[in-house]
Order: C-alpha cells, then sequence, then structure tokens
C-alpha cells in the first residue's frame, strides 16, 4: 500500500443542521490533512436529509480553501446527471484555484432515486454514454488545438486527475481499458470487490495517464477506545443502511445500546453485508482488520470512511485509523 485517504459525506447527525454538517466537514478536512492523509474526497448524493454534500465541488472549494496541502476531490461526480463540458468548467475552475490539489472521480450512478434524477437531468436518455462522456470531460482538460470551438474555460490545459469508481464489473472494466485508476465503493457496496479488481488488474491497459493498474479500496473504519465503544458507534451506520432498505431516509441516527431492539433481522443482516469491509473497535482491532484487508486485496491505497454521529468521536476514530494506516504504508513509498 502507497498512501492512505479520507472519503467524507458531509453526513447530518440527527439533532443537527446542514450547516453544522458542512462546519464539520471543514474541521473534519483540516484533521485529515494533520493526520497526514494523501486524499479528502467528498460524494455527490442528492434528496437525502443525512448527507449535506449535494452541491460536491462548491463544497470541495470550500474545503481547498481551508486546508493547504491534503488533495481534495470527488469521490464521485455521478457524471450521468451533468453535461461533461459543465464538470470540466467546474473542476478547471477549483484546479485553476488550486493548482496541484484537485481529483476527480467519475461514477456512473446517479446517487439518488429516479425521481430525483429525472428532476436533476430533465430529460432520461435511455442510452448508457458514461464512457463516451468520460472521454469527452478528459479531452477539455487537453492542451486543445487552436481550431476547436468547444473549450472548457477554465479547464482547458489542467490535466486534472480522473479516477473511475463503481461496484461493479462495468467501471473496472472501463478503467482498465482507458487505463485509469480505479476505486471501488467496497465501503457500501463490496459484493463483486474481487471480481472487480481481478478485471481491472487482468486487462489493464498502460496509458499517458499510468503505466500499471492502480487500485484503491474503500473501507468503513469505527475505531474508539475500545471494542465495545467501536460497535457503539457502527450502530448509526447499521441504522442509516437499514432505514434506507425501509424507504424511510433520514438525518444519521445515533448510536445505540443494543442495535437489534431498533432494526428488524432481515434488515440488520443487509446493512452488515453493506458494510462488510470494515474495521471496528480498539486500535488493536483496528489494526488487524484493516491489514488483514490490505494482505488479502493488496491495494495501492485506501480510503476511509465512517458515517459517525459524534464529531467528536468520528475525530477520534479517524486519528486511530491514521496511525493503524500509517504502519501498513510501504517504506519505499512514504
Amino acid at each position: 500500500m502507497q498512501r492512505f485517504s479520507m472519503l467524507d459525506l458531509s453526513p447530518v447527525p440527527e439533532g443537527q443542521t446542514t450547516a453544522e454538517a458542512l462546519a464539520q466537514t471543514v474541521d473534519l478536512a483540516q484533521h485529515a490533512e494533520a493526520l497526514g492523509y494523501h486524499r479528502f474526497w467528498l460524494a455527490e448524493h442528492h434528496n437525502m436529509p443525512g448527507i449535506a454534500s449535494a452541491a460536491t465541488s462548491v463544497v470541495i472549494g470550500h474545503v481547498a480553501a481551508h486546508t493547504s496541502r491534503i488533495r481534495v476531490g470527488a469521490g464521485g461526480i455521478m457524471l450521468p446527471n451533468h453535461a461533461p463540458l459543465v464538470i470540466a468548467e467546474q473542476f478547471g475552475t477549483l484546479a485553476t484555484l488550486f493548482p496541484g490539489r484537485v481529483d476527480l472521480g467519475l461514477g456512473r450512478a446517479p446517487g439518488t432515486d429516479m425521481g430525483t434524477a429525472r428532476a436533476l437531468r430533465r430529460n432520461m436518455d435511455a442510452g448508457d454514454t458514461f464512457p463516451q462522456d468520460v472521454v469527452e470531460l478528459i479531452q477539455y482538460f487537453d492542451d486543445a488545438p487552436l481550431d476547436v470551438r468547444i473549450r472548457a474555460v477554465p479547464g482547458e490545459g489542467t490535466q486534472v486527475p480522473v479516477w473511475i469508481l463503481g461496484s461493479s464489473l462495468f467501471g473496472a472494466q472501463l478503467a482498465a481499458y482507458l487505463g485509469l485508476p480505479y476505486a471501488f465503493a467496497s465501503h457500501f457496496a463490496p459484493q463483486a470487490l474481487e471480481a472487480a479488481i481481478d478485471t481491472y488488474r487482468g486487462t489493464f491497459r498502460a496509458s499517458r495517464f499510468l503505466d500499471a493498474p492502480y487500485f484503491m479500496l474503500a473501507a468503513n473504519v469505527f475505531a474508539a477506545e475500545t471494542d465495545e465503544e467501536g460497535a457503539y458507534l457502527r450502530t448509526s451506520s447499521q441504522q442509516s443502511f437499514a432505514n434506507l432498505r425501509l424507504g424511510r431516509p433520514g438525518k444519521l441516527p445515533r448510536p445505540v445500546k443494543d442495535i437489534a431492539s431498533v432494526v428488524p433481522e432481515q434488515f440488520l443482516a443487509s446493512a452488515d453485508e453493506a458494510l462488510s469491509i470494515s474495521a471496528t473497535g480498539s486500535a488493536a482491532t483496528v489494526r488487524a482488520q484493516l491489514g488483514a484487508l490490505v494482505d488479502r486485496y493488496q491495494p495501492d491505497e485506501v480510503m476511509v470512511t465512517g458515517m459517525i454521529h459524534d464529531h467528536a468521536a468520528r475525530k477520534r476514530s479517524f486519528a486511530i485509523a491514521a496511525e493503524v494506516l500509517g504502519d501498513l504504508v510501504l517504506p519505499a513509498a512514504a
């Protein structure tokens, strides 16, 4: 493993506002920078009361303005919701304001329900143009010939690093074909993880972007002083996943002592499956669990996330994770 990074969904905890959530995102980014995290990514979700990062590029700019070294970016932008030129202009502007610090991860899903997707797009094209849209977007970041009529300004010549994100084999195949870095959403959809890694690494074609495949593993971390406290913090995410399955999305729930008393058994099983790529507990337990994930999947980079209700507890969890992950970074890349 070469480096470790952080994904923040700007969770809105029960009892708090979106303004408080966004302020906590900035505080967490500054915390991540001080702890040695390499990247701080935010994700595009819409019509979700518990996530405040819908205007992802705006939040990225705010975070970048309040940090100085850490890379900032999208994990990711849901490209079917946008015209490639618009995203090129947004991230070209970010890269111009914060040179050498901006990443652009691209996803194929809408990041919301279909009704909201219609409201976002105004039309629903039945064709899947994601691969073509990715190529078009990358071209806007290149140095364009003089006779090109449509340019991204800002954007042209910024060479913003583009990642492909995915939770299925489609993204793995596309990232491999285009020779781009690939991040798998194993923090909430781990089912196809091994097949996606094998597909990406087995079919990767060297490109002007990468000589060899570069794979990022996403993992949840719920770290605390004891195993019991870590399991307690995890119950907020378990409830949140169950609430989505039950069709009642809301703010990030407060943790509970007995998760089985508030989540029906079948939905708890579904939530635990979604959260199976996780490390939960004390520093020693998290060290063993993250180490096992790194040994098994051999990622080039690990990106940790954790939907924890209490902000101070979330910061402590990521501090423990940074100490553990720092020990797992290969000395040659440190």
